[in-house]
Parts: structure tokens; sequence; C-alpha cells
């Protein structure tokens, strides 16, 4: 039996749970298409619609209302920046993966500024795009290692640059209950080299402990602001001018 569905009242297969309805926009009809199909092998997605540009994307989003947009960013006429501009003023709910080739950084950080909740690559593996579908419908913000510490990088840089950007950053993640008990010294420290984009063995090496020392810290961090991993951290690091260890 499929995990979508169960035999409720009467044995009518009544479905356990909704499938996540999706929207692919890209402006490549063979790569669209593939995925599409790629997709439906997935029990619990559903393809409602495709969109080639910004502008069908909108009509699409309001005619749909689907849960995730995979979006191009690179499109002609409204491209995904400008795609991304609108739905944020539109105040949509879809939560947005942007689905690109480009390595852009700048790029990155201005679609996390304009909500998107997750960044794939097109080389990325298709389970973890499947993956990323999965965690960003579940709230969660989906970035890989490499693109989190550019992304956190590049918001640090302008955030030194211009000091009055709090207001156009992404919101700072949810939690359960922040600073149940005050950060130590060295775990501000760890704080501000995690949203600077340090691994565990790079904030090892700079502060002389070891790597599992580090990895005791992050996990006390993690349990006193509530957050569950380094991006989350990272954000509420900026947010709270964690970020700069001073």
């Amino acid at each position: 039996m499929s995990e979508n569905s169960t035999n409720g009242p009467g044995g009518l297969g009544i479905p356990s749970k909704s499938k996540i309805r999706i929207v692919v926009a890209d402006d490549h009809p063979i790569f669209r298409d593939g995925l599409c199909r790629l997709l439906a092998l997935e029990e619990d997605f559903e393809v409602v619609a495709q969109a080639q540009d910004g502008r069908q994307v909108l009509d699409v989003l309001q005619q749909h209302e689907p849960d995730i947009l995979l979006l191009d960013l690179k499109m002609p006429g409204l491209d995904g920046l400008a795609t991304l501009q609108r739905l944020q003023i539109a105040k949509n709910k879809t939560r947005v993966i942007v689905l690109t080739a480009s390595d852009d950084k700048n790029e990155f950080v201005q679609a996390m500024k304009l909500g998107t909740s997750g960044i794939v690559l097109k080389q990325t593996a298709t389970e973890l795009l499947i993956k990323s579908i999965r965690k960003v419908h579940a709230g969660e913000i989906w970035l890989d290692s490499h693109t989190t510490a550019a992304v956190i990088r590049q918001f640090v840089a302008n955030d030194e640059a211009q000091p009055s950007m709090h207001s156009s950053l992404p919101p700072a993640p949810p939690t359960r209950e922040r600073e149940r008990s005050p950060l130590s010294q060295r775990e501000r420290e760890i704080v501000a080299l995690v949203a600077q984009g340090f691994k565990n063995k790079e904030m090892a090496e700079k502060m002389f402990i070891s790597e599992q020392t580090v990895k005791n810290h992050l996990h006390n961090i993690f349990d006193k602001l509530g957050v569950s991993d380094r991006l989350e951290l990272a954000l509420y690091a900026i947010h709270n001018n964690l970020h700069t260890g001073r």
C-alpha cells in the first residue's frame, strides 16, 4: 500500500497526507520536461504546472497555489530575481527553491534576501534535489555547505559595508527558546566564526583546540539558542550582531 493512502473508516482508502504540489519554472523545455518526469516518480510529489518565464510563473502560482516553486534565475523577460521581488511584494506563500546553473554568489544572496527557502545547483545529484524539496516543504532552509559559506560570507561583507541592511536580511529563523542560558565567551567566538563561513577544522586550527572540542561547543550552542543547523546559527548571529566576534 502506498504511504499516501490508508484504509480509513469503511476501507475507503482515504489519503493519509496530501502530496507536495510543485511548479517547475525554467526556459529550457528539455530540462524542464525531464525534471518533471523525475519528480513524478516520487509518490509524495505532484507537478501541477510548468512555466518558461517569470510572467508565466506569476500567473501559474495565482492559478494553482502550489507548495513549492522550483525557479531558474536565468529566464527571458522577467528573470528569477525580478520574479522573486514580485512574489515578495504579493506576499505569496509558495516556498521557493532556486534551481540554477549560476555560480554567482551575489545572486544567491539577493535570492535569500528576497525570501528564497533553498538554493540548489543544477549539477546537484537528483536525490539531493528531492531531499531539498521535502525539507523546504517542512519549513527548513536548504543550502549545501559550499553555498552556505559563500552566502554567509557575502552577508557579513555587505553588513559591514552597510550597517543598516539588517532590515533586508531574511527573518531570523524561529527557535524553540532563544538563549536559555548565556553563551560563554568561547561560544560567542565560535558563533562568530560560523557566521563567517569557517568549517570545524578551520575553527579548531584558528582557536588552537581540537575539532571534537569545536563540535562539543557547537552542540551546546545549538541547544542554548534552539537552532538546528549552521545556517540558522549564522543568520541568528548576523541578526543579533554576534558575527564579528566583538
